[in-house]
Parts: structure tokens; C-alpha cells; sequence
């Protein structure tokens, strides 16, 4: 069993995250040598930091923990679609209407709500929830775009045990980090000198 690590902060952004908020998403749960693992979406307050750094909520949304799991469930919907375009397998069909149905649920304009006593008004929905509802649409469109774009042949899992991460390969590097390149390179040197006695 993983043991999760919620205080430890995550390694530098993977190539393409800067570009490709979903690939940040799907990277926001690392796994670490040791079998540890990193959520940066852990708790509410955590997955409120993670948006407003990146311009998807304020400070003060009040992310709950209802709202935290579905953006931990939108992320790994989106590694699935990852996980499938890099290793040209068959996406999974919850993986797909789950990305189409975060992308179709803001509303464009405020929603007609029927009081029975004072009737017909119009009204947009809860402010936390049309926050999040918002993020996670703006997360699955950018999704949709990286899988359906030309950055999509350069889609790539981290090449480095045990690294969880996706990246969007630049040349021969497969890997999302220096470190977890030096981890690789390092494993080769051990194996080829265990091979060598």
C-alpha cells in the first residue's frame, strides 16, 4: 500500500505543464521511490492553493472536501486518456464522457430557477460550485485540446521508475524532471556493471 505524503512539495513542472494545465493536473499526484506518494490536491485547502496558483479560482473560493474529489476524479480520468494516447491503446469511455461532461457543465448564461410562491428568476448557481464547475471545464477543455493537438505525438509517460508523470517530449529526453533523469541514468549504470560480474 502507498503511503501518502501531503507536506512535501513536488518536483518542477514537467515539459509541457506550462503550456497544458491538465498535464499539470494529471501530474499533481507523484509517486516517489519508496512507494511514497505526493497529493498536491490532498485536502480542500490544498486543491484551492493548486487552482488559484493557477488562475482557475480565488483565494477565498471555499473549496470543500466533495469539491477536492471531483477534481482528484476529473485528474484521473484525464491520466487514463493520457496513459491510453501515449501506449496507443483504446480509451476508456468513462474517461471520455467524464472529460465531456466537465466541459458541458457551465453554464453560459444564468440558469431560469422557479420559485412556486414568487415565481420565474434567473440565477447562476452556487458560487463555489460555479467556481469549480468552471475549472474543471477550462481543465478538460485543455485536455481535449493536448489529445486532439499536435502536441499530442509528443505525449509521454516519465521514463523513469517509479515516476508517475506525463510530459510533452522535446527530442530524446523522456523524462518529466533532472532528477528523476539522473535516477534513470543512474539504474542503467547499476545494471550494466551487475551485468558485467
Amino acid at each position: 500500500m502507498k503511503e501518502p505524503v501531503t507536506e512535501q512539495p513536488g518536483p518542477p513542472p514537467a515539459q509541457g505543464e506550462e503550456e497544458h494545465l491538465s498535464l499539470a493536473l494529471a501530474n499533481s499526484a507523484i509517486a516517489l521511490p519508496g512507494g511514497l506518494t505526493v497529493d498536491l490536491l490532498g485536502t480542500p485547502a490544498q486543491a484551492n492553493h493548486w487552482l488559484t496558483e493557477r488562475g482557475l479560482a480565488p483565494v477565498d473560493a471555499g473549496m470543500r472536501e466533495m469539491c477536492a474529489t471531483q477534481l482528484r476524479s476529473l485528474r484521473e480520468q484525464i491520466r487514463s486518456l493520457f496513459a491510453s494516447r501515449a501506449e496507443g491503446l483504446p480509451a476508456l469511455p468513462a474517461a471520455v464522457a467524464a472529460i465531456n461532461d466537465a466541459m458541458t457543465r457551465v453554464p453560459t448564461a444564468p440558469l431560469l430557477q422557479w420559485d412556486d410562491r414568487t415565481g420565474p428568476y434567473r440565477a447562476v448557481p452556487h458560487p463555489t460550485t460555479a467556481v469549480l464547475d468552471h475549472a474543471l471545464a477550462t481543465l478538460a477543455a485543455d485536455a481535449a485540446d493536448l489529445l486532439t493537438g499536435p502536441g499530442a505525438e509528443r505525449l509521454t509517460a516519465c521514463g523513469s521508475t517509479p515516476c508517475n508523470r506525463y510530459l510533452l517530449r522535446y527530442g530524446r529526453r523522456h523524462w518529466c524532471s533532472t532528477r528523476c533523469g539522473d535516477r534513470a541514468r543512474a539504474a542503467r549504470a547499476y545494471a550494466r556493471r551487475g551485468t558485467a560480474s
